[in-house]
């Protein structure tokens, strides 16, 4: 039972705010010396090498990299503006514009907060002189931010890939669907929406000088850029023509020279992208290594066995397992965060799925599509904090709260179709 202590003792240190990767380690050293003795982590060394190895982790920095060049390059004010010209017109047209405009962040960048907080500054302004409801406007430009979990190159997708041992490329193929899939949901429930209830959403008055075939161009200069580097640095993975880690380093090169074409180049700009790289890198690293620290203490008090034993028993074999598995993340998700999941969750769940003879591909998607659900769930979303930070003072936190349920259940219902009807999205349930 030692194992089962120590994992409740690291969840309760992590719900009373204490730093993640000393969380993990020092319980890790606490509980395994106590446990087998200092000669517990005498191959600890060895552990910290091959993680410092491994190639499939070094797209996560090339990755946040191309996503904060890009983040300073205005290109989500461009889109928004394009969009909303485009399409302010019909009812609800800004906030499927901002949910537009998310996936394609999500697609290009992947950096949740910087896209909470663009659409935050740009689109919930216009929204609420436009009079939207202000539920309706905090809980679509959350999710629209959260998109990036799913839909690649997503980071949630190469940690899962490394953890579950599953070819990043094969992740990012199969989280095409349940993404688009998602995107269209969240469209027609806000056109839905406004049909039923014009006053929540209704259209914004043309003021713009511009004919319609000049904002048809207009928004083609502002997404053609971004669509051919998410073709490129997507194109390149699904053609089997370079790595994940290889077209990292292409998408890091692209964003520069996107800067260059929306004129935003400069080397503060390659500095200031380059220092704030490192910074969540390291934190990333550091919270892996506290985490290896803590799988390994919690295997060798045989932590896992008990796990393995207990679920294997549990009733409807594979689907009980899945049930429970999504159930407990998903609830996990609303207090501590994803990074956590994938690094101690997951690993102590897997090899069972693997037992129950689960495809781990289908399994990471799952898994994917539930931690960005962590992202909106109060009372601690990150997107939710975000949001926060730049809206009005006149928006409340309980106004974003009940903004976003509406969205976190159709998160929910795309999820439960992964998990019923994989056959839809492509995906296969067994091994």
């Amino acid at each position: 039972m030692i194992g089962i202590i120590m994992f409740f003792v690291a969840l309760l240190a992590l719900l009373l705010g204490f730093p993640v990767a000393f969380t993990f380690g020092g319980i890790a050293l606490i509980f395994g010396v106590w446990a087998e003795g200092w000669d517990m982590f005498a191959f600890m060394p060895y552990r910290i090498e091959s993680i410092m190895q491994n190639t499939v982790l070094m797209a996560v920095p090339l990755f946040i990299f191309m996503g904060l060049v890009l983040q300073k390059t205005r290109l989500a004010e461009q889109l928004l503006e394009a969009m909303g010209r485009l399409f302010g017109g019909v009812r609800g047209g800004i906030a499927i514009s901002t949910v537009v405009v998310g996936a394609l962040l999500a697609a290009s960048t992947g950096v949740v907060g910087a896209s909470v907080v663009a659409m935050g500054l740009i689109s919930l302004p216009v929204m609420l002189k436009y009079q939207y409801d202000t539920r309706l406007a905090c809980g679509t430009i959350c999710a629209s931010g959260t998109l990036g979990q799913i839909i690649p190159p997503s980071i949630v997708l190469i940690l899962l890939g490394d953890v579950l041992g599953v070819p990043v490329g094969d992740l990012f193929q199969a989280a095409i669907w349940p993404g688009v899939v998602l995107v269209l949901a969240y469209v027609i429930y806000i056109a839905l929406y406004a049909y039923f209830k014009p006053e929540v959403a209704p259209p914004i008055p043309q003021q713009d000088d511009l004919s319609k075939s000049e904002q048809w161009i207009s928004a083609a200069k502002a997404i053609v850029p971004p669509l051919a580097l998410i073709v490129v640095v997507l194109g390149s993975i699904f053609a089997g023509v370079a790595t994940p880690t290889e077209s990292a380093a292409l998408g890091g090169a692209g964003a520069v020279v996107l800067s260059i074409v929306y004129r935003q180049f400069s080397w503060r700009l390659i500095y200031e992208s380059a220092t704030e790289t490192v910074k969540v890198t390291a934190m990333v690293f550091a919270i892996l290594l506290g985490a290896t620290a803590f799988s390994m203490a919690f295997t060798y008090t045989g932590g896992d066995y008990l796990v393995e034993e207990w679920m294997l028993a549990l009733p409807g074999e594979k689907w009980g397992f899945l049930i429970l598995v999504m159930l407990v993340i998903l609830l996990l998700g609303f207090f501590i965060d994803f990074v956590e999941i994938c690094f101690i969750i997951v690993p102590i769940i897997a090899p069972v799925a693997e037992l129950l003879g689960i495809n781990m591909v289908w399994f990471a998607i799952l898994v994917a599509m539930n931690l960005q659900t962590s992202f909106l769930t109060p009372p601690f979303g990150f997107s939710l904090f975000y949001l926060k930070g730049v809206a009005p003072k006149t928006v409340s936190t309980a106004q974003i709260y009940s903004g976003v349920i509406p969205f976190i259940l159709i998160q929910i219902v795309v999820l439960a179709s992964i998990l019923l009807v994989p056959g839809w999205y492509g995906l296969s349930s067994l091994g």
